[in-house]
């Protein structure tokens, strides 16, 4: 039960992947991992997966993880079971309540929407099967509890401003474990802001300001004359059909993949 004011000291579970790249849209996954834990320092529960993405990994990925394409080919499973195992895997945490902590989740729950879409399997929606995910992201988290501080925002220099420790960097097992500590921090030094909320209140509230995270960063560009184009939605962006249109139930078009 999610108890007012101390969720952060309660059970967790974190998410996280490495891919061959950074383009949601494209790119695949290469490993996943899944770190549950009951109270803080307590005992960490960890499942892991490999994948053999089925096309090369490329180099600029490889020297951030270390994982190669000889590696994934020998021991790494198919994607699409991967796919299925992983959301299968974060849907059973849901439905048990615990909150799911994803650092940058519009990231790595929309590769993994993507993946399952491209391998046939259904949707992320369709894989959870009713199940809610109840996401604690660490950096939409951070920015809203201490939005003008100055500083690049990735987990290792989160890790780092908390007092986290973040060993094996870049490492989904070791991220995942990392991102869920930092959570647990970032909410007991703002205790005032986020502790008093519920995951699920939390859930909400950090759509709406990721969202005007979103817009200030794009002005940002804008002004700036950068080319650069910032999502607003979280934690997971819509899927467009190639029509440019969002494939919502009951979207018709002879261009829908």
């Amino acid at each position: 039960m999610q108890q007012l004011g101390s969720w952060y000291r309660g059970p967790l579970a974190s998410f996280d992947t490495e891919t061959t790249g950074v383009d949601v849209e494209r790119d695949r996954i290469v490993s996943a991992a899944l770190v549950v834990q009951s109270a803080p320092a307590g005992t960490a529960t960890v499942r892991t997966w490999l994948a053999d993405p089925g096309v090369p990994i490329p180099e600029s990925a490889r020297a951030v993880h270390g994982i190669s394409d000889e590696r994934v080919r020998a021991h790494g499973r198919p994607p699409r079971a991967v796919a299925l195992e992983v959301a299968r895997a974060l849907a059973e945490q849901a439905r048990a309540g615990v909150p799911l902590v994803v650092m940058n989740a519009p990231y790595d729950l929309t590769l993994l929407d993507r993946e399952l879409r491209r391998h046939r399997a259904g949707s992320l929606a369709e894989a959870l099967d009713g199940a809610e995910l109840l996401v604690l992201d660490p950096r939409v988290l951070d920015k809203q509890a201490d939005r003008y501080r100055k500083g690049r925002r990735t987990l290792t220099d989160l890790c780092a401003h908390y007092g986290v420790a973040l060993v094996g960097a870049h490492d989904a097992a070791a991220d995942a474990l990392a991102a869920m500590e930092l959570v647990r921090a970032v909410a007991a030094r703002h205790a005032a802001q986020l502790g008093g909320l519920t995951p699920a209140e939390l859930h909400l509230r950090q759509a709406v300001w990721h969202a005007a995270q979103a817009r200030g960063l794009q002005r940002w560009f804008d002004r700036e004359e950068r080319p650069e184009r910032v999502d607003t939605a979280w934690p997971l962006r819509p899927a467009r059909c190639r029509c440019g249109e969002r494939l919502e139930p009951g979207h018709a078009c002879e261009l829908a993949a």
